[in-house]
């Protein structure tokens, strides 16, 4: 494919776009940051028909993972498999998240601290899931430190888990309660040592003036 350029049109359903017409036929469809500097008249060749393909691809490519960034933070690696998803070639993903990370539009240590704030507030987990949660997302153990070491320690964060989901426990007898509670603090990546003491502290909270003292029997067998 070659030829001269004899019109340039943009696109009716998408203006960003614009159409190139080689000797009054349609040839190719690019991006309009792509097509700044073609001109009626100018003479294209397939060499530089394919450059202006791979330049578009990649303006493509970096307009998705834009959006994708506007849905919710994400990392590096996120970015990449979508790309990769979305059929973008080695190069052009390498090319794209090179762009981003030159514009700061993805940091991934920043991801990291969005994510542990996010879960803290609003979906309490232990340090261990966290971290685990994390590697997941390809963030390197230096930005995993740091991000969990300003967020509070594992019996806080399995306390506020824990008073949540208290409320749903309401009414019920101690042995169910502890037993329950304890099962969900355990998904949430807290150790036993951790789970006890908050259990007993959000119960005597939320259940001690309702439902009395634990009977003997129980404390023997959480004792034993």
């Amino acid at each position: 494919m070659e030829g001269k350029i004899t019109a340039i049109k943009a696109q009716k359903r998408n203006t960003n776009r614009i159409n190139i017409y080689l000797d009054d036929q349609y040839a190719f469809g690019v991006s309009k940051i792509v097509a700044a500097w073609l001109q009626i008249g100018q003479y294209v060749d397939e060499h530089k028909i394919n450059t202006l393909l791979e330049q578009d691809a990649i303006e493509v490519g970096f307009q998705r993972a834009i959006r994708l960034i506007g849905y919710r933070p994400r990392s590096q690696k996120e970015i990449r498999l979508r790309l990769q998803g979305y059929g973008f070639s080695a190069g052009q993903v390498e090319i794209i998240m090179e762009r981003l990370i030159h514009s700061e539009l993805v940091k991934d240590e920043q991801f990291a601290k969005i994510w542990v704030d996010n879960r803290s507030e609003f979906r309490p987990r232990s340090h261990r899931l966290l971290r685990l949660e994390l590697i997941q997302k390809g963030i390197s153990e230096d930005e995993i430190q740091a991000a969990l070491s300003e967020t509070e320690d594992d019996s806080a964060l399995a306390y506020q888990a824990a008073i949540r989901y208290a409320r749903r426990l309401r009414g019920r007898e101690w042995r169910e309660f502890r037993e329950r509670l304890s099962a969900y603090l355990g998904r949430r990546g807290f150790d036993y040592g951790t789970i006890s003491p908050v259990v007993r502290q959000v119960w005597e909270e939320v259940h001690l003036l309702q439902s009395g003292q634990p009977d003997s029997e129980d404390e023997e067998q959480e004792n034993g």
